[in-house]
């Protein structure tokens, strides 16, 4: 069996996955929009104290919690770059987010794996240039991980921003 990649129409606090990714910021703090989701849903107290535990993850990485009250065992904070007018690296740092949450999950033995669309909200990434370094990144990792059974899920409730990923999926 090999890996797949889909787009739905969900939160990403309500996917029954193994592993969800929240699109972190690199103090690791709650923060708002799917950050902020992510908090209050796993249980502000405990994701707080095992993200203090960490401390800090840099732009590009990425680094793993319990999934405390979520479905999922397991939170991905990942770490996407500001947009910056995307001459300072963002592009590349986006697309190694991705990678390393895909290397966890994988280290971790996840089978699933939600996904926001990371660095598209307030940290102003362009949603066409946020979705095909997202799939290319997960397309990447499949071919590069034939056996893997992993499924990719793109949890998008804004139904625009989804269509635009499955135009480029």
């Amino acid at each position: 069996m090999s890996g797949t990649i889909t787009i739905i129409n969900a939160g990403i606090t309500a996917l029954d996955a193994d592993a969800v990714v929240n699109a972190a910021n690199s103090g690791l703090y709650a923060g708002g929009g799917v950050c902020g989701a992510i908090f209050r849903e796993a249980g502000y107290n405990e994701l707080d104290a095992a993200c203090r535990r960490i401390g800090h993850c840099d732009t590009g990485s990425a680094m793993i919690t319990p999934g405390f009250r979520l479905k999922a065992k397991y939170i991905i904070h990942a770490v996407g770059p500001v947009w910056n007018g995307g001459n300072h690296n963002e592009e590349q740092l986006l697309y190694s987010a991705y990678r390393k949450s895909l290397e966890l999950a994988l280290q971790y033995d996840c089978h699933s794996i939600g996904f926001p669309l990371i660095s598209a909200g307030i940290y102003g990434c362009p949603k066409n240039i946020a979705w095909n370094n997202a799939l290319n990144a997960c397309r990447d990792f499949l071919k590069e991980h034939p056996d893997s059974d992993i499924q990719i899920i793109f949890a998008v409730p804004d139904p625009n921003i989804r269509k635009m990923g499955q135009e480029r999926l």
